[in-house]
């Protein structure tokens, strides 16, 4: 007190340390908001990656996949980097000159080295998976298919890339990743949602793959999966000889057996290709490891040639394509045909591969079943030089065999798998989903990688940016707090002094 009795009191919060010491907690606040949006989302992704080759019968694709680093056990991370075709047939086609296998494979495994950065290389796996073609080799002469395989295994060693092994999957194992595929890349393994089933086509086998509503009544149609926490019992089948190209030479060879047994000139009338078609083939062209017995009923050379000429007769085309599907018997409750079994088909299915690029090339991947039929019967009977002027940059090989492909997915679908008008919208013709193809490479990795853990991996308390927002409102309700609590003891302050003089 001085002496005119009058007391004076000293703010603490007008000294400049504590001031200091606010603006030292408010810029770590931020400070510490900054480090948590850094620490959480990478400035610089680091990627891993993986090749697999795919060697179907008719060519081999080479894919290469990407992924991040630190989140691999997360669904859908994994992510189509780059494909390249291999020129040339499938590797099953080099079974007299096994060493060109291998070189086939040159110029994309180069592409490879120069899509993955260098210092990635000696981690990166490479898988070669080898399909139909390469069985229906093996069956036919098991060496030849032995030395293949080790020409291309002798190549993909050659690259800086971590090899894997080059090897002939099953029919099954080839349905089951086709749908885990889909299901990955569509998010569905860690959705209370069910699953997509998987249709796949290529040009020696057929896969159909689904979690069926029934019991799976034969065993060797049943394969078990613990995804992501969760159980699934699929079904799956693999008809060998009844992809698109197989089953072409199937029913052409039918065709053959019913013509006169004469020696003069074979002609082979077909409704499955367009009016005015008219090539001249050989018998060696429709040979195949699936037709037993010659292809005349008279001794006959594989150099033999006959006239193959188009009818552009859609209903004739299919009642010759159903030939080839034996349904007079079933030792089950149901079945697609063959003799083997299969559920009902219930839910959403994607239809990809050469089911894709067929009716993709047609445009009849959205119409109802009718309006398909309809469609594709006026496009046979279109004559086939309308249809090459129409196309004139598409091989008139694969143009001239569009009729029977198209003819061939619909009797397959409805007349094998069992789809009927009620459920063919359920089929969904995809080529990608996102940036990645549909098909069994993706899940051949991610199943020989461990990528899809059994259980579901523990999760944060809250995502990304869930836990960004929540600190940086904290941290403003904090900064709020401090400037409030300092106006109220200035206040407070001043209202003390003005009580005491």
């Amino acid at each position: 007190m001085d002496e005119q009795g009058e007391v004076k009191v000293k703010n603490p919060w007008h000294r400049p340390a504590v001031i200091f010491l606010m603006a030292v907690v408010a810029l770590g606040i931020v400070i510490m908001v900054s480090i948590s949006v850094v620490q959480h989302k990478p400035l610089n992704q680091k990627y891993k990656y993986g090749i697999v080759l795919d060697a179907g019968s008719s060519h081999t694709s080479v894919f290469i996949y990407k992924w991040p680093a630190e989140k691999e056990n997360n669904t859908g991370m994994v992510q189509q980097h780059h494909t390249c075709n291999v020129k040339g047939k499938g590797i099953s086609s080099y079974f007299d000159k096994p060493n060109g296998a291998g070189a086939s494979l040159e110029e994309c495994m180069g592409e490879a080295k120069e899509k993955i950065p260098t210092h990635r290389h000696s981690e990166t796996p490479v898988y070669l998976g080898a399909t139909a073609g390469m069985r229906l080799l093996k069956m036919e002469d098991e060496m030849a298919s032995e030395k293949v395989l080790t020409s291309v295994a002798h190549s993909l060693k050659t690259y800086p890339f971590s090899y894997q092994g080059a090897r002939i999957i099953s029919g099954q194992e080839e349905g089951a990743f086709g749908w885990i595929t889909v299901n990955y890349l569509s998010e569905n393994f860690r959705k209370p949602t069910s699953t997509l089933g998987a249709l796949d086509l290529g040009g020696a086998s057929t896969q159909i793959t689904f979690v069926p509503q029934q019991n799976i009544e034969s065993s060797e149609n049943s394969i078990d999966f613990r995804l992501y926490g969760n159980d699934y019992h699929l079904y799956t089948h693999s008809f060998l000889c009844y992809g698109k190209d197989q089953a072409l030479k199937l029913t052409m060879a039918e065709k053959l057996r019913s013509t006169p047994d004469k020696t003069d000139a074979i002609l082979l009338m077909d409704p499955c290709f367009h009016p005015g078609y008219n090539i001249t083939k050989t018998l060696e062209s429709v040979k195949t490891p699936c037709m037993k017995g010659a292809v005349l009923q008279r001794s006959s050379s594989p150099k033999e040639q006959f006239s193959h000429v188009g009818l552009g007769n859609w209903s004739q085309c299919q009642e010759s394509i159903r030939k080839v599907f034996n349904t007079s018997h079933c030792p089950y409750s149901s079945c697609s045909f063959n003799n083997v079994f299969q559920p009902s088909v219930d839910g959403k299915f994607g239809a990809f591969s050469a089911f894709f690029f067929v009716m993709d090339f047609l445009n009849l991947t959205k119409d109802s079943l009718d309006k398909t039929k309809q469609r594709l019967a006026m496009y046979c009977s279109t004559p086939w030089q309308k249809i090459v002027q129409d196309h004139p940059r598409v091989k008139e090989k694969y143009l001239s065999e569009y009729c029977f492909s198209a003819t061939y997915i619909l009797t397959l679908l409805e007349h094998g798998y069992n789809f009927t008008s009620d459920n063919w919208n359920d089929i969904k013709f995809i080529k990608k989903i996102g940036d990645s193809d549909a098909g069994w490479t993706l899940g051949y990795m991610l199943n020989l990688t461990n990528m899809i853990p059994a259980e579901d991996p523990d999760k944060p308390l809250m995502p990304h940016g869930g836990y960004v927002t929540f600190m940086l409102l904290f941290s403003l309700l904090i900064l709020v707090l401090i400037i409030m609590a300092y106006l109220y003891f200035r206040r407070s302050t001043k209202t003390a002094q003005k009580d005491i003089i």
